[in-house]
Order: structure tokens, then C-alpha cells, then sequence
């Protein structure tokens, strides 16, 4: 009789255990994975590492990275789509795979739409239009001109089809009437050789490879993406002061599976907002020349469906489908 009773008071102290394991109220109890959708080191794995460290520093939880990259940025959201809405497993999305993909890739393993819960944005920063220095244009309106006297003979660069650098300038392109030929390369790092080599025109390039080459007067920058001008980069004029209007800034921010209860959603909005105000992290922000983005489910999601209609439009007036 002992012996039953000591089996079933062990049973219900596990039986506990795992209801306040999955207690929405009590998460998180376990190690919570965090998807990158692409390889590491570049910025959308060094924000997610930062929103992790500091998750992980808070609830004394493991927040572990994992990267899965692969068809830009497909194959690390779809695992995150199918993964179970309990809160344990957070995706670092972008501009690409919720706004950009759904309409650049014909099967999309995942509804961005039905399938994720947006959390919050955690930051966002400019690409910046760079030019090899020989080519005659110190401003932006002298380069529109150049462009427009030279139809179709100059090129610019990519780090491949419907990255937001290939995006960028076709956005360009139908705002100022202009052409010129699309040549990709597999990274920003090949780009920046290719256009300081003179073998590329211009590039919406990473602001971040980018600006130590501008600062060596070995490339020439005459615009920011972004609506506003970049503290990275305050001499350099936003695109947006030529072209009304015009914006094409790369974000970031966390999603996770749809169905996922709100309590665990507000939680982690509410946590990335003290995050992201934190001096330390700002500090990296500006070394990085972006800008901390927080916000609440409801202004993130608002935020998504324009940015979608913007880049829907832009990947039909292009025809491109991968």
C-alpha cells in the first residue's frame, strides 16, 4: 500500500510538472529554440543572437540559435510554420521571407499569412546606393540623368534574384523611368570587389560592407533606402529626398507558429521592447547603422501587410518568379 501510494504521489508530482511545463502562464519552462533562416553571422543572426542572450539572461532558460538556412530564407520559416504553437519555438524573419518570398516563390512551403503569429519588429536599416567613382554623377538627380542619357548600358549588382539589393533597384528603376542590366553575384563581399574593380556600375548594396568603401573614397554613395537619412551615414542623402515616397529598408523581426497563445505573444513583444531600449543594445544597433524597431503584435502585423502590397507590386512589374 505504501509502495502504491509513493508510486501515485510521484505520478502526480510529474503529472504537475508537465501541466506547468505547459502552462502558457508559466513559460518558459524549457529551452526555447530560436530559427535563424539564414547562415551565420550576418545581421538577421546577429539580432536574433542578441534578442536570445538577453531572453536567455532574463528566464534563466536556454534561448538557442539555430540556423537553417536555405531558399531564401524558406526553409528555417517553414520550419518554424510547422512547428507547435506552444511558445518554444521563435522565428528571426525578414523583409524576404514575409513579404518579399510569398510572392517571389511559386509553392511557398508555408502560408506567411495563416501560419505565423507576428511578435514584434526588431530593427531595420537602409541598403545604400553606391557607384563606382568614375562614373560622372555626384548627386542622385545627376545620376537619374546619367542613367536616363545611357539607357540599358549601365549594370548593377545583386547578391541574386528578389534579394532586397535586386529589389531595391527595380523599385528604382520604375520610379525614375531608368534601365539598366541586373548582374548577380553570391555576396556582398563579391560585390564590393566587383564594383571598387570597376567591373560593376552601382549597387544597392549592405550600408554596412558599403560605407567603409565610401569613407575610402574608393566608391561614390548617393542615396540611403531608408524614408529617412541613416545616423551611419548623415551626409549621405535619403533616396526619399529625390523620389518621394521611396523606401526600400530591410527589417527584421520575430514571428512565431500561428495558434500560439497570446499571454506567451504579449510577453515576448513586451520583452523585445525593454530589450531594444537597452544602451548596450542600442550601441550595437548604431555600430551596425540600423534602427531599433519594437512593437506590439498589432503594429507589426499592420506594418507586414504594407510592406507585402509595396513588394507585390514590384516583383509583378518585374516578372520574376522563382
Amino acid at each position: 500500500m505504501k509502495t502504491f501510494l509513493a508510486a501515485l504521489g510521484l505520478f502526480s508530482l510529474v503529472a504537475a510538472s508537465a501541466v506547468a511545463a505547459d502552462d502558457p502562464a508559466a513559460w518558459p519552462r524549457r529551452q526555447v529554440t530560436v530559427v535563424v533562416p539564414f547562415g551565420a553571422g550576418g545581421t538577421t543572426d546577429v539580432f536574433g543572437r542578441i534578442v536570445a542572450s538577453h531572453l536567455q539572461a532574463k528566464y534563466n532558460q536556454p534561448f538557442v540559435i539555430e540556423n537553417k538556412a536555405g531558399a531564401g530564407g524558406n526553409l528555417g520559416a517553414a520550419q518554424v510554420a510547422k512547428a507547435a504553437p506552444d511558445g518554444y519555438t521563435l522565428l528571426v524573419g525578414t523583409v524576404s521571407t514575409h513579404a518579399i518570398n510569398p510572392f517571389l516563390y511559386k509553392n511557398l512551403p508555408y502560408d506567411t499569412e495563416k501560419d505565423f503569429q507576428p511578435v514584434s519588429g526588431i530593427a531595420s536599416l537602409p541598403n545604400i546606393l553606391v557607384i563606382r567613382p568614375t562614373i560622372p554623377a555626384r548627386t542622385l538627380a545627376e545620376f537619374i540623368a546619367y542613367l536616363k542619357a545611357n539607357p540599358g548600358k549601365l549594370n548593377y549588382a545583386s547578391s541574386g534574384a528578389g534579394t532586397s539589393q535586386h529589389l531595391a533597384a527595380e523599385l528604382f528603376a520604375m520610379k525614375t523611368a531608368t534601365q539598366a542590366t541586373h548582374v548577380p553575384f553570391r555576396s556582398s563581399n563579391d560585390i564590393m570587389n566587383a564594383l571598387t574593380g570597376g567591373h560593376i556600375d552601382f549597387s544597392f548594396d549592405n550600408i554596412t560592407l558599403a560605407l567603409p568603401q565610401v569613407q575610402a573614397n574608393t566608391l561614390r554613395a548617393l542615396g540611403v533606402t531608408s524614408p529617412d537619412r541613416s545616423p551611419a551615414a548623415p551626409d549621405v542623402p535619403a533616396v526619399a529626398e529625390a523620389i518621394p515616397g521611396f523606401d526600400a529598408t530591410s527589417w527584421n523581426g520575430i514571428w512565431v507558429p500561428a495558434g500560439t497563445p497570446k499571454i506567451i505573444v504579449d510577453r515576448l513583444a513586451a520583452d523585445i521592447a525593454v530589450i531594444m531600449k537597452n544602451p548596450e543594445v542600442i550601441r550595437r544597433c548604431q555600430e551596425l547603422a540600423s534602427t531599433p524597431t519594437p512593437s506590439t503584435p498589432e503594429q507589426f502585423t499592420a506594418f507586414i501587410g504594407g510592406e507585402r502590397a509595396k513588394w507585390a507590386e514590384v516583383v509583378k512589374a518585374v516578372g520574376i518568379q522563382m
